[in-house]
C-alpha cells in the first residue's frame, strides 16, 4: 500500500519541480529581456534628447549687406600696406551698411539694440575681402555675415516671442526689425559651415570644433604610433617567449590591474613626468597621446595576447617543422593570422582614449585655444574637452553646440567600433 502511494505522489513532484523551473527561466528571460528593453530606452532616450538640442546648430541666420568700401575709412593715407588694411575700422563701415536699412533708426539707444542684432565677426568678415582684394576699396560689395547668437536663437524658435521681454535678451524692437529684414529677403538660414571649420571663440556664433578635431586628430596619431608597437611587442613576449615564473605572473596580474586604473591617476601622473619632470609643453597633443598611450597600452597588450593564443599550436609546429627558427614562425605565420584580433583591439582601445577627457584636463588641455594646431607640440583642445567648455559657458547658445559636439564625438565612436566589428567579421577565422 505504502508502495503504491509513493509511486504515484514522485510524478507529481516532479512535475512540479519541471514546472517551478521552466517557471523560473521564463522569469529569468523576461527578466533579461526587461533590462535589455530598458537599456535600449534610455540609449534612445539620450539620443533624441541630443539631437533635440544640437541640430539646430548646423544652420545658421546669415545677413545680407551691402556695404561701401569708403577709402577714408580703410586707408586714409592710401599706402594700401597689410599693416594699416588690417587695423581699419571694418565695425564702423558695417554698422553704416545696417543702418542705411533703417534710416528712421536714429536715437543713439535705438542705434545700439540695431547693431546688437550683427555678430561681432562681422567686421572680420569684410577685413578678409579687402585684405584678399585691396584693388575693391572704393567699390561696394555684398557680404554674408552671421546674426548674433540672440537673433539667430529667436530666428531658429528656441527663444519665444511671448516671453515677457524682462525675461529675455532679444528686445520687441529687434525683433520687429529682424522680421522686416527676413520678410525682405536680408535674412536667410544656411548649413553652419562655421562649425567645422573654425576654431574655438568667445561668440557662440563663430565658434567651431576644427581646432578640436585636428587636436584629436593629433593626439590619436600620437597615441596609435606610441602604444600600437609597444603593446604588440609586449604581448608577443609574454605569449611566445616569457618563461612561466613568478616574475612574468607578476606582470600579467600588473598589466590587468592597470586595465581597471582610473584614467584620473594617469593624468596625474603625466601631470608629475611629462610637464614636470620632463618640461614638455603642456596643453600639447604630445603630451595627451604619451598619456592616453599609458591607458590604452593593457587593453592592447590583453587582446593581442587573445588573439596569439587563438592561432592554433598546429601553425606553430608546422612552421618550426620545415626549418623556420621560433621567431620565424611568429613574424610570417602566428603574427600576421593574429592580426585581425589585435587590430580589434587597438581600435577598441582607440575609441576609449578618443572619448577620455579626465587624464586631459589634469595635464592642462583645458585652455581655452582659438587658433588650429599644426604640429603635435602646438596648444590645442580635443573634442570632449571642447564639450566640456562649452557645456560650462554661460551663454545659452552654447547648449546647441555641445550637443552637436557630442553627435560628432558619437559619430566618430560609433565609426571606430563598427570598424572593429566589420574588420573582426571579414578576417575571422574557425579553426
Amino acid at each position: 500500500m505504502t508502495d503504491t502511494k509513493t509511486s504515484s505522489l514522485v510524478p507529481s513532484a516532479v512535475y512540479d519541480r519541471l514546472r517551478r523551473r521552466r517557471a523560473a527561466e521564463r522569469r529569468f528571460r523576461f527578466y533579461g529581456l526587461a533590462a535589455v528593453g530598458l537599456a535600449l530606452m534610455m540609449l534612445v532616450f539620450l539620443f533624441v534628447s541630443i539631437v533635440r538640442q544640437g541640430y539646430s546648430a548646423f544652420t545658421e541666420h546669415v545677413i545680407t549687406l551691402t556695404v561701401a568700401l569708403d577709402p577714408a575709412v580703410i586707408d586714409p593715407e592710401g599706402r594700401r600696406n597689410s599693416q594699416s588694411l588690417s587695423s581699419a575700422d571694418y565695425q564702423r563701415l558695417v554698422r553704416e551698411s545696417l543702418a542705411a536699412l533703417f534710416p528712421d533708426v536714429t536715437e543713439r539707444a535705438e542705434r545700439r539694440l540695431l547693431f546688437g542684432l550683427l555678430s561681432s565677426g562681422a567686421s572680420h568678415r569684410l577685413r578678409d575681402v579687402v585684405m584678399r582684394e585691396p584693388a575693391r576699396i572704393g567699390t561696394t560689395v555684398v557680404i554674408e555675415t552671421p546674426l548674433d547668437d540672440d537673433a539667430d536663437r529667436f530666428l531658429k524658435g528656441l527663444v519665444s516671442p511671448d516671453v515677457p521681454e524682462s525675461e529675455r535678451r532679444i528686445k520687441d524692437r529687434q525683433i520687429v526689425w529682424l522680421k522686416a529684414l527676413h520678410a525682405g529677403g536680408g535674412i536667410h538660414n544656411r548649413f553652419n559651415t562655421t562649425l567645422f571649420t573654425a576654431g574655438d571663440s568667445r561668440e557662440p556664433e563663430l565658434a567651431g570644433i576644427l581646432g578640436a578635431v585636428v587636436g584629436s586628430f593629433y593626439l590619436m596619431l600620437t597615441t596609435v604610433v606610441l602604444s600600437f608597437p609597444i603593446g604588440v611587442a609586449a604581448a608577443v613576449y609574454l605569449e611566445e617567449f616569457a618563461p612561466r615564473n613568478r616574475f612574468t605572473d607578476l606582470i600579467e596580474v600588473n598589466i590587468n590591474n592597470l586595465a581597471a586604473v582610473p584614467s584620473v591617476v594617469f593624468g596625474l601622473l603625466g601631470l608629475a613626468i611629462f610637464l614636470d619632470f620632463f618640461g614638455l609643453p603642456r596643453s600639447a597633443s604630445l603630451v595627451g597621446g604619451l598619456v592616453l598611450s599609458l591607458i590604452i597600452l593593457p587593453t592592447i597588450i590583453i587582446a593581442a595576447r587573445a588573439a596569439l593564443k587563438a592561432v592554433p599550436p598546429s601553425i606553430r609546429e608546422a612552421a618550426l617543422g620545415v626549418g623556420a627558427s621560433k621567431m620565424q614562425s611568429i613574424l610570417h605565420h602566428v603574427l600576421p593570422l593574429a592580426v585581425p584580433g589585435i587590430m580589434t583591439g587597438t581600435i577598441i582601445g582607440m575609441a576609449h582614449a578618443l572619448g577620455e577627457s579626465a587624464p586631459l584636463l589634469v595635464i592642462g588641455m583645458v585652455a581655452f585655444i582659438v587658433d588650429v594646431p599644426v604640429t603635435p607640440l602646438d596648444p590645442t583642445t580635443v573634442l570632449p574637452v571642447q564639450i566640456y567648455l562649452w557645456a560650462d559657458s554661460a551663454e545659452r547658445a552654447f547648449v546647441e553646440r555641445t550637443a552637436a559636439a557630442i553627435m560628432v564625438l558619437l559619430i566618430f565612436l560609433i565609426a571606430m567600433n563598427a570598424l572593429a566589428v566589420i574588420i573582426r567579421k571579414k578576417f575571422e577565422r574557425q579553426w
